[in-house]
């Protein structure tokens, strides 16, 4: 799942420091419109991965296997990079932004939700990282090696058919990988009898996925998946009064947010998990932190090459380059995974969000054309790395401990297919919206740009800096 993960960053990023040059050549853009255009491309994304989330991961959460979403996703990421190689219009570029964006959501709440069906519940945080490691990989090579080919290439006009040469080469190889995929409660089927009858084990806990891996003989045990199913109200610790407000015994060693779950807690209930969970303050908590997340890391894509090359004079080589200041320091991201691991993700993420603040702040200060300048801005930028690495593996595991831990309190509240997917879809669903408190949610990607537009880069990231701060004080 990682090359995936890689696959669709990579797809993704490969176009940003190119699309400030290309959009003006390939769709006949205006110079003082480019920076708004690359904010509604971005922001179109931001909307396909905003409504296709919730839906991907209840559909997931809903079949018999992830294998088959997996490569629904993989045919509209398809469909989304012919567009944008053939495409010479907005119209046509933003359809296969869109679709991009449907393909991520796909990514971001199946792909999600598979690895933690696959690792075990301890080692959760350290496999984000892994996948934290990819998505690096993704944003700093996309946008590298998409500028080089169109600094290279331009002159000869074969920049284009150059960087999407390489972006049907990953598919390629996304495609193969895709289609031999072996999900780990289908593997258990052909699985020796010995190691079958091992399986029940860990699933016989109340840990949605873990469950279900560990009752790889689904078809055979039909009759007993069903007395599974039965089992939750017998629980007389668990269910004992009607709606489970007296019983403080589930939750007297869980935080407040968990201790109202019960209270919603129906055999027969039709509202998808995906609603039900909303009620949690701790999940709340983690979908906001997402959000500012996403703030920070975006604006940086959708600014910084413009910034970089209006003060340093970069071409689309070195507004490539400028990102691996960024992303170099989310190869520890593993390490930061396992520390979460045996020692809880809260701290970590305060201390990588309290990191960010300030040094978004000191984005503002190169402000000349000089070497001295250009290593400070690296500097800078490296240190934001490093406190996004302490965040995104920590947010991305954040969301199955959570949802294991309400399914522990509360067996049988996520369905009998647990609610992994629809949890990493309300992440994607953060990650791809601005603060919303409105009916309409605003995409992070257009506010990014539009602000630099309307106040200047040293207002705007005086500005997104100051949102760890509501993080941290809440």
């Amino acid at each position: 799942m990682s090359l995936a993960v890689f696959t669709d960053i990579f797809l993704y990023g490969l176009v940003i420091p190119v699309f400030p040059f290309a959009l003006e050549k390939r769709a006949n853009v205006p110079h003082d419109d480019v920076q708004r255009w690359i904010s509604v491309l971005l922001a179109v994304y931001g909307a396909g991965l905003f409504i296709a989330s919730p839906v991907c991961g209840y559909l997931a959460d809903i079949s018999s296997n992830r294998r088959s979403s997996l490569l629904a996703g993989l045919l509209a990421l398809s469909g989304a990079t012919v567009l944008l190689c053939v495409g010479s219009n907005i119209t046509v570029l933003a359809i296969g932004r869109f679709l991009q964006g449907v393909s991520a959501a796909v990514i971001w709440t199946v792909g999600l939700a598979l690895i933690v069906d696959t690792v075990g519940k301890d080692e959760v945080a350290q496999s984000m990282g892994v996948v934290s490691v990819a998505m690096s990989g993704g944003i700093f090579l996309a946008p590298l090696l998409g500028g080089i080919v169109y600094d290279k290439w331009v002159l000869h006009k074969r920049a284009v058919p150059g960087i999407f040469a390489m972006a049907f080469g990953m598919l390629t190889l996304d495609i193969v990988l895709r289609l031999v995929i072996i999900e780990k409660k289908i593997a258990a089927k052909y699985l020796p009898k010995k190691v079958e009858s091992g399986g029940p084990s860990p699933g016989a806990g109340p840990n949605g996925m873990l469950m279900r891996g560990g009752k790889g003989s689904e078809p055979p045990k039909s009759p007993s998946e069903r007395s599974d199913l039965i089992q939750i109200p017998k629980n007389a610790h668990t269910h004992t009064p009607d709606n489970g407000e007296g019983p403080a015994n589930d939750n007297e060693n869980s935080s407040n947010d968990i201790e109202a779950g019960p209270t919603i807690l129906k055999k027969g209930s039709r509202i998808p998990p995906i609603i039900r969970i909303l009620k949690y303050p701790r999940l709340l908590t983690a979908l906001w932190g997402t959000v500012v997340q996403a703030v920070i890391m975006t604006s940086l894509e959708t600014t910084l090459p413009l910034r970089v090359r209006e003060l340093f004079d970069f071409n689309a080589t070195g507004a490539g380059l400028i990102f691996l200041a960024v992303v170099l320091p989310t190869f520890l991201a593993p390490l930061v995974g396992w520390v979460c691991d045996k020692w809880g993700t809260r701290w970590v993420q305060t201390a990588g969000f309290i990191l960010c603040c300030p040094f978004f702040v000191f984005l503002r200060f190169p402000d000349h054309n000089s070497v001295s300048q250009i290593v400070l801005m690296c500097a800078i930028l490296a240190l934001i790395g490093i406190g996004l690495v302490l965040v995104l593996p920590t947010m991305m595991a954040e969301i199955s401990l959570f949802l294991d831990e309400v399914e522990e309190k509360n067996p049988g509240i996520l369905g009998s297919n647990g609610a992994y997917a629809q949890g990493y879809g309300l992440f994607s669903v953060a990650f791809s919206a601005e603060l919303s408190f409105g009916a309409e949610a605003l995409t992070i990607f257009r506010k990014a740009g539009f602000l630099k537009d309307a106040v200047g880069w040293n207002n705007m990231v005086w500005t997104i800096g100051l949102l760890p701060t509501f993080l941290v004080a809440s």
